[in-house]
């Protein structure tokens, strides 16, 4: 189920993106720029608020929704990317080179995820799993019913 989630992420980039401010939510349209296994990548204008709400702030949730499938991913964001990554993330999507005239104009961050929530409203009755990638536990069960645990 967390390749079915992964791969799911992969061919739907665009997301929700929550981020937290003075207490109050903040949600917008990111692209996911990159994605290796389980962290996915990002990048933005350091004059944002977003980058600045991630600097004081770096928990986030992000959610990807198409037909009757959803994903949801949460952790802590990380600015610790690496030139290639940061190059790769630029040479590769052609609205940042619209936008930006270097890739180092730029502020990019990773999200390793932390929790993922994968939901199929297709079958009947809806099935849920919840991943915990750290503490490396799954739950899963149907959407209204209590879920069980399972070591990964």
């Amino acid at each position: 189920m967390l390749q079915q989630a992964l791969d799911f992420l992969k061919s739907h980039n665009e997301v929700a993106f929550a981020t937290c401010s003075e207490g109050s939510p903040k949600i917008r349209i990111f692209q996911i720029m990159k994605q290796e296994n389980t962290t996915l990548y990002f990048a933005t204008s350091a004059e944002k608020a977003v980058y600045k709400e991630l600097k004081a702030n770096p928990n986030v949730e992000v959610l990807a929704f198409a037909g009757k499938i959803s994903v949801r991913c949460s952790g802590i964001v990380s600015f610790n990317v690496d030139d290639e990554t940061k190059r790769w993330i630029y040479d590769n999507n052609p609205v940042l080179s619209r936008l930006y005239k270097n890739y180092d104009k730029l502020a990019y961050f990773s999200l390793p995820i932390a929790e993922l929530d994968y939901y199929n409203l297709e079958p009947t009755p809806p099935l849920f799993k919840h991943i915990d990638l750290v503490e490396g536990t799954e739950s899963f069960g149907f959407v209204g019913e209590r879920f069980k645990s399972t070591n990964q």
